[in-house]
């Protein structure tokens, strides 16, 4: 069973530590997904701009709004996209988000990447010269977005805001520039990419951390989180799914994690919470060592963004054509 533990924000309230993710999930998928996941004691719901699927989750929303759950019960969190970075364009596309999803307010509203994109030419716009790249918005810093969307919380469409895919230096950015810290930092972390000083970074700062892919994803073909022998084997011994297995790391490191599926089964399966022993956390950390693989990485996608955001290997030895605007 769950044990539908809340952790605290800096703001004074709390955020569910399990959530249902929505990212990749396919058109006509989500609404069924989140409407099972809420019936099934799911509080916190992860959405974004981006995904362009806000509109089935604002459906499913009115299906359990309110005959299962109260509005102020759940936990509803989205995301600016790169394409309304400008000030100008912040609270736009907010409403445009609360509109879709069919509510007066988010919880929690995230800068979804340290990049912007040029406004006003769709959610991924191509370069004129490299038209297999998306141009990107060299005159809008990450200092001019966060003081928008700051100024989003007297208005009251949001009650926290935060960022998405932030490093420590770009944290240390905004923060330095406005005197307020995120109140979430969301990041890929899973035992293959633990990013062990961000999470030193923001627990020290006070930033609460959301881990998105817990289990891995198969963007780059790679070996997936639940098909390592390690992973499975506490898995068997604890008669536990390896789903269960990975999300219980993720609980043992003290922050909240938003596994996706659409699959009604494992909806409810990866909400059955199980807890690791410092044995089986330590084993499953393992498998990270000399092993490090971030799924995520945008230089990788098509189109492609020809900028270093993580200084991974791949970006540094990528021609790239932007750097991060923090300033």
């Amino acid at each position: 069973m769950s044990l539908r533990k809340a952790l605290p924000l800096s703001n004074g309230t709390t955020i569910p530590q399990i959530g249902l993710g929505t990212w990749l999930s396919k058109p006509l998928e989500v609404e069924n997904a989140v409407v099972w996941a809420v019936e099934n004691g799911y509080r916190h719901l992860d959405c974004a701009y981006v995904y362009g699927n806000q509109h089935e989750i604002g459906a499913a929303l009115k299906k359990v709004i309110p005959s299962v759950v109260r509005r102020e019960e759940l936990f509803i969190t989205s995301k600016l996209w790169n394409d309304a970075h400008r000030p100008s364009e912040v609270e736009a596309q907010l409403d445009q988000t609360l509109s879709q999803l069919c509510t007066d307010y988010l919880d929690l509203y995230l800068i979804h990447w340290p990049v912007a994109f040029v406004p006003g030419r769709g959610n991924f716009p191509k370069r004129a010269d490299k038209p297999d790249d998306c141009e990107v918005d060299e005159t809008t810093s990450l200092v001019d977005t966060w003081k928008a969307m700051l100024a989003l919380c007297s208005t009251g469409k949001v009650k926290a805001v935060g960022v998405s895919n932030f490093t420590i230096q770009q944290l240390e950015a905004i923060s330095k520039a406005t005197g307020e810290n995120p109140a979430v930092n969301q990041i890929e972390a899973h035992p293959l990419l633990p990013q062990d000083d961000l999470v030193e970074y923001c627990k020290k700062e006070g930033i609460h951390l959301t881990a998105y892919s817990p289990l891995g994803n198969n963007l780059q073909g790679k070996k997936q989180l639940v098909d390592y022998p390690e992973v499975q084997q506490v898995a068997e011994r604890l008669g536990a799914t390896t789903a269960q297995v990975l999300i219980a790391w993720g609980v043992y490191r003290g922050y909240s994690v938003i596994p996706k599926s659409v699959q009604q089964d494992r909806i409810i399966k990866n909400f059955e919470q199980i807890t690791l022993s410092k044995e089986d956390y330590e084993k499953i950390c393992e498998i990270g060592k000399n092993n490090h693989i971030r799924f995520n990485i945008p230089i990788t996608y098509s189109p492609k963004w020809s900028i270093n955001v993580f200084n991974e290997e791949i970006e540094k030895d990528a021609q790239t054509d932007y750097t991060v605007k923090l300033e």
